[in-house]
């Protein structure tokens, strides 16, 4: 695994050991980031369930001002720190190392993240606990304008999201997975 483009192109990043994480491909994460490449620049990235922060990685080397990596297993989130400090994007990230929902409750009125990106893992129905959670609590670190995308099986059910005020404004599907990328609905944030 490596970063793609940008400021720490084709630096090599540690990856966790064992099948505890799932590694976004090199292909598969070039793809997602030609979709999102008129977005990135100067946004703020927040990368749930970052595994070893490849994601939130490359949107900083792609000039994300800043990203924020979610990521409750000890032994990953020192990977994400060896990889940040690797790279020398250290100082353009946090990295909480708690479950999701406490790290939402440390980050009660942060400026708002334009992409807000998640991998958890599959068949475990986190994507849509977490929609409900931003459905449900309406935390300031996200708006009308924040991009929410999730990295899923094939397969993964999506049905539920307008009952919970997001529209799913795009898919695109790869071999075994796909990204889901979804909005707030018009009219449903204050």
């Amino acid at each position: 695994m490596r970063v793609i483009a940008g400021t720490a192109r084709r630096l090599p990043l540690k990856t966790v050991p064992g099948m505890d994480t799932r590694p976004t491909t090199d292909r598969i994460k070039e793809t997602l980031f030609n979709i999102l490449q008129n977005d990135i620049y100067e946004c703020r990235f927040l990368d749930i369930f970052s595994g070893s922060g490849g994601i939130g990685i490359e949107a900083l080397s792609r000039g994300a001002v800043h990203a924020c990596f979610i990521e409750q297993n000890k032994a990953a989130a020192q990977c994400i720190r060896e990889n940040l400090t690797f790279t020398h994007l250290d100082a353009q990230a946090d990295l909480l190392q708690c479950d999701v929902f406490s790290a939402f409750s440390r980050m009660a009125g942060q400026a708002p993240y334009q992409i807000v990106f998640m991998d958890p893992p599959y068949g475990k129905n986190l994507e849509r606990d977490v929609l409900e959670y931003f459905s449900m609590h309406r935390p300031t670190f996200v708006n009308q304008e924040t991009l929410f995308i999730a990295e899923a099986s094939l397969g993964t059910d999506f049905s539920y999201a307008s009952q919970l005020g997001f529209e799913v404004v795009r898919v695109k599907e790869y071999k075994t997975n796909m990204h889901v990328f979804l909005k707030i609905l018009e009219g449903e944030r204050s």
